[in-house]
């Protein structure tokens, strides 16, 4: 292992106790001087020393921001001539998903698809000009490694609580744009960490895509699902029954809660604006219940009163069919319901992964989308396994085996 000597200027030591970025700037200096000393290594001379060594020569360098847990750092990236390019282990955990957004955007371009918008971007990260190996290259040191996680064993826990959710994306295939669907499950282990479980890009979201991706999971070990949380959004209801079939073919035993938010959301749509605020007080009231039974009280009442408010009668036929689905989480202990009546939590990541899907507007093709995807929600992954749990799992280990004792 290779060790290097790091000078830190005592104003910097300084500013570590009296700046709120001081460790960041610490972190940045290290690392600098890191990179200078791995391209004095590769090249085999110092700047500026003649020696019959010397692999090659400095040609300048390029700034680099690496986003850490201390912020964003401001890294001097050494260029090379006649020595090789210059790389270092130093970006590899934070580089996956920018090297797979990178590689989206350059076979867009190779392949004639993009826009001069996408063009530009491509050329400032990349340099003016690349090749079909440079793409091979890149794809041949990224795809080894977002495959492995994506296909890594899960028998390590089991998983009581899984939440799924799909979004579309576009996909040139066969020489046209087509409409695949992205769908991700997402668990919390026995312990109580969150972990990206899958990911599949389905011909759409059909109960055979689902089960696709349901039995790849149960493949890799996935086991002890006691719920399942998805949405149910009205203008998509029969894919969503396939979503929900799926489930219970898979996952026999386990508990389906559907969305409250986009329950209410479903309901508000089928009530006349004048109403609103009424029903959505009465349904607000239901789903807060502290106990099923109470819930069911509260949706007597809540029928009676709005049968009395002329154009209810959609609304509150929505609220009754999904109204066993919707309360399904109230059956767990207080503490868990919060985080699971909803699909919230899934939702704010899809809008990170729409962020990079939307510069990209078409995939090339459809392991180009898999392999992006899967790179930010590996970066995700990591970040959850190494911060805080997510929930903490003692009241329901108790809960479950009360279950199991009844």
């Amino acid at each position: 292992m290779a060790s290097y000597q790091v000078n830190v200027d005592e104003q910097l030591l300084t500013s570590l106790m009296t700046r709120q970025d001081g460790l960041g700037r610490l972190v940045e200096q290290v690392l600098n001087q890191i990179l200078t000393a791995q391209a004095t290594d590769l090249l085999m001379a110092e700047p500026h020393e003649r020696t019959p060594a010397r692999q090659g020569y400095r040609n300048g360098t390029r700034e680099r921001s690496l986003q850490t847990r201390v912020g964003t750092l401001s890294l001097t990236v050494p260029r090379l001539r006649g020595g090789g390019e210059f790389s270092t282990d130093l970006f590899e955990r934070y580089q996956r998903s920018e090297q797979a957004f990178v590689v989206a955007l350059m076979e867009m371009v190779i392949q004639g698809v993009s826009t001069r918008k996408v063009t530009a971007i491509t050329e400032e990260l990349c340099g003016a000009s690349f090749s079909k190996s440079t793409v091979s290259a890149l794809c041949s040191r990224l795809d080894p490694i977002v495959d492995a996680w994506r296909n890594r064993p899960l028998t390590g826990y089991r998983y009581p609580f899984v939440l799924v959710d799909g979004f579309g994306i576009r996909v040139r295939e066969d020489g046209q744009v087509r409409q695949r669907s992205a769908l991700i499950a997402f668990g919390v282990n026995e312990c109580g960490y969150r972990e990206v479980l899958g990911l599949l890009i389905g011909d759409s979201e059909s109960e055979a895509s689902w089960s696709e991706l349901f039995l790849a999971l149960k493949e890799r070990g996935l086991c002890g699902v006691d719920l399942v949380v998805s949405d149910q959004r009205k203008r998509a209801c029969l894919a969503h029954q396939g979503l929900v079939n799926a489930v219970r073919r898979h996952f026999q035993g386990a508990v389906w809660q559907r969305c409250q938010a986009h329950f209410v959301r479903n309901i508000m749509d089928a009530c006349p604006e004048k109403e609103r605020e009424f029903v959505l007080s009465q349904v607000r009231q239901i789903l807060d219940a502290p106990s099923i039974d109470l819930a069911r009280e509260r949706l007597s009442a809540a029928l009676a009163a709005c049968s009395a408010k002329a154009g209810t009668g959609k609304a509150m036929a929505c609220l009754e069919s999904g109204f066993e689905d919707a309360i399904a989480v109230l059956a767990l202990p207080a503490r868990y319901r919060r985080r699971l009546r909803t699909t919230n939590g899934v939702e704010r990541v899809n809008e990170e992964l729409r962020r990079r899907e939307r510069v990209i507007r078409i995939f090339p093709n459809r392991e180009s989308g898999m392999r992006l995807l899967s790179a930010l929600l590996m970066e995700m992954d990591e970040s959850w396994s190494t911060g805080k749990v997510y929930l903490d799992m003692t009241e329901y280990r108790q809960y479950s085996q009360s279950q199991a004792g009844k």
